[in-house]
């Protein structure tokens, strides 16, 4: 794939204890794509997430984000780069407290020094740019559905204008028409915000809809990381099993009647 390659993990080696999760796993992320990532149950995906992001310390192998190794990074270097993501982990993880405005206003107050109106304007663009109501700000958590949840989880997450966007199972529990509009709004702040997306999910319909890359994970290294018409036709038993079920066409038949 053309393009600037911002993300490199090169022979990853995960760990807990005596559980080896990854094994010299190698993955590339480019400036600008939407890369799905996926894999069985127990296969990692998370725990590759935390690595880049730096909640977790790999056993061995590089992470290298803009060419620099994360590791060697100064504690200055690592806080101003993690300014440059946002992440949606896998059940929003909001504080239960605050409004959603104060949700999203967390990550402002921790980087950013600026008047608490200021932030509070900022925070209701990014309310707006989820696709939440202006309603939605002072409601807590609890007071919203499933679907405005996560838009809700998303909208902190672009709190600092990120560059690249980490979601960790976006879709999950949520129902297959609410689950399409999310998928929607991803695409449409992907393409009109230039943001790189890296996206943990199960989601069949996810995958067709807004993938320009799927990498998988299975026998504890990425094994395959391809657009899907061609990763369809790679002959790996899991790759098969996965796309080419009952699901796996379903989706491809609704991929493509939606092209």
């Amino acid at each position: 794939m053309s393009g600037d390659l911002i993300i490199e993990v090169r022979g990853l080696r995960t760990q807990f204890g005596s559980h080896v999760v990854h094994d010299g796993l190698d993955l590339e992320v480019f400036r600008g794509e939407v890369l799905g990532i996926v894999g069985g149950s127990g296969s990692g995906k998370s725990v590759l997430l935390n690595s880049i992001i730096g909640l977790l310390r790999p056993a061995g192998g590089e992470i290298l984000i803009e060419g620099r190794d994360r590791s060697r990074l100064t504690a200055r270097q690592r806080a101003l780069l993690e300014r440059r993501w946002g992440v949606l982990f896998q059940y929003g993880a909001l504080f239960s407290a605050l409004s959603v405005r104060e949700n999203v206003m967390a990550p402002m107050r921790e980087h950013l020094s600026m008047s608490k109106a200021l932030m509070e304007e900022l925070a209701d663009l990014r309310i707006a740019l989820a696709g939440l109501g202006p309603e939605a700000s002072g409601k807590l958590p609890s007071e919203l559905s499933g679907g405005m949840r996560k838009r809700a989880a998303l909208a902190r997450a672009l709190a600092l204008d990120p560059d690249i966007l980490f979601l960790d199972e976006p879709t999950a529990g949520l129902d297959p028409i609410a689950a399409g509009k999310f998928d929607t709004l991803i695409g449409e702040l992907s393409q009109s915000l230039g943001l790189t997306v890296v996206m943990i999910t199960h989601d069949l319909d996810t995958l067709h809809a807004i993938c320009d890359r799927v990498a998988v994970i299975a026998e504890k290294k990425v094994i395959a990381n391809a657009p899907l018409a061609q990763l369809t036709q790679n002959p790996h038993a899991w790759i098969q099993e996965y796309f080419g079920g009952p699901r796996g066409r379903a989706a491809l038949r609704q991929g493509a009647a939606g092209r």
